[in-house]
C-alpha cells in the first residue's frame, strides 16, 4: 500500500516509466529487428542487380524498401511506437524530419533557381 491507501499496479506507470522486460525478450527484439534489417538490406540489393524486375519500377520498389528499413528501425531499435508515453519522441522524429527536409529542399531550391539564373559559362569567362 502507497501513502494514498491504494496498491501500485503494472499499468500505474509514470511517463519516461517504462516496463520491464526480461533480458531474453530485449534480446529476441534486437534480433528480429536485424534480421529484418538485412532482409531488407539483401532485397534492395538484389532488386537493383537484377533483370527479374521490371527495369523502370526499380527506383519505386528501392524507395518502399528504404522507407520499410526506416520503420524497422524506429519500432525495433529505437523503440518509436504510437503509445502515449511515446508523444515527446514522435514529435521530436517529426520536427527533426521537419528541419532535414526544410534544409533540404531549400537547398535544391536555391540550387535550381541559380542554376537557372545564372548566365552560361562562356559569359561568365567574358566578364572576367
Amino acid at each position: 500500500m502507497s501513502d494514498q491507501g491504494h496498491a501500485r499496479t503494472d499499468h500505474d506507470l509514470a511517463p519516461g516509466e517504462e516496463e520491464q522486460h526480461s533480458v531474453g525478450t530485449r534480446i529476441l527484439g534486437y534480433v528480429v529487428g536485424l534480421a529484418l534489417a538485412l532482409l531488407l538490406t539483401a532485397t534492395s540489393f538484389f532488386i537493383a542487380g537484377t533483370d527479374l524486375v521490371w527495369q523502370p519500377s526499380i527506383p519505386v520498389a528501392l524507395i518502399v524498401l528504404a522507407i520499410a528499413q526506416m520503420g524497422v528501425h524506429l519500432v525495433f531499435f529505437l523503440h518509436i511506437t504510437t503509445g502515449p508515453d511515446n508523444t515527446n519522441n514522435v514529435l521530436a522524429l517529426a520536427f527533426g524530419l521537419l528541419v532535414v527536409f526544410l534544409v533540404v529542399g531549400g537547398t535544391v531550391w536555391i540550387m535550381a533557381h541559380l542554376n537557372a539564373n545564372m548566365p552560361p559559362m562562356d559569359q561568365i569567362m567574358r566578364m572576367q
